[in-house]
């Protein structure tokens, strides 16, 4: 039976403790050595470019992190590595240097972007984890990812995304999506699900036999409410707030 405690063992830095006050960019080099010092589980994001590199990155476009308005996935790591975060100094990282620094210090919880062919990401990232010594998981919002990790790597611990699909009407995403209706095929082992949507009827009754991450922690009433309804927190403005520590 698969451990999953360690995602209990300390709050969670969404893209890594960032700040645009300090001068941090989400998803960066300085971000993930902050989250480290401060002991907070690291989540980050990971795309697949076309030449094959994985690079840690939230967003399918480049645009708001960098200024150039160009798919991610379209792109080549010498292309992007001349690129600037915010107007910092700081680059799009890799992910084999992100887990080079991190080297088991603290959990890692990878989320999968899917701009891509289910399968393409899936199947290189396994290929760099397999010689990392640290603790980590996966997660997608898309249950074709949670399904080829089941199918393909179950050992890995695996999550289910979702949110609360206030801002669309496609009857899908409000329905199977939001509810998890694939979870009986996917069989995660944990959910990451978004607190302002909760509480939901399918995620606590989930919770009593799993854990549940609440996604994203930007204020104390937010923090509150996810304490009620979660296992842990994704957090992020930690400069900013006073959350009761673990």
């Amino acid at each position: 039976m698969k451990d999953l405690n360690f995602l209990k063992q300390s709050l969670i830095a969404h893209r890594g403790y960032h700040s645009k006050e300090l001068g941090i960019p989400e998803n960066s080099i300085p971000a993930f050595e902050k989250a480290i010092l401060n002991n907070y589980i690291i989540e980050l994001d990971v795309h697949i470019l076309k030449d094959g590199n994985v690079v840690v990155f939230h967003d399918d476009n480049l645009k708001r992190m960098t200024g150039v308005d160009k798919k991610i996935k379209n792109t080549t790591y010498e292309e992007i590595s001349k690129l600037k975060l915010y107007g910092t100094n700081y680059k799009i990282p890799l992910l084999k240097d992100v887990l080079e620094l991190v080297c088991g210090s603290v959990p890692i919880i990878i989320e999968l972007k899917y701009d891509v062919v289910v399968g393409k990401l899936e199947s290189k990232l396994v290929e760099i984890l397999n010689s990392y010594k640290g603790k980590y998981v996966v997660k997608s919002f898309s249950p074709l990812s949670v399904l080829w990790f089941r199918i393909h790597n179950p050992n890995i611990i695996r999550g289910q995304l979702s949110q609360g699909y206030f801002s669309t009407k496609n009857i899908f995403e409000k329905t199977l999506l939001k509810n998890m209706c694939f979870n009986i095929i996917t069989k995660p082992d944990f959910v990451s699900y978004e607190v302002e949507a909760l509480p939901n009827k399918v995620v606590q009754k989930f919770k009593d036999s799993h854990i549940v991450l609440g996604w994203t922690i930007k204020n104390q009433e937010q923090f509150n409410k996810g304490m009620k309804y979660c296992d842990n927190l994704i957090c992020e403005n930690f400069e900013k707030l006073k959350f009761k520590i673990f």
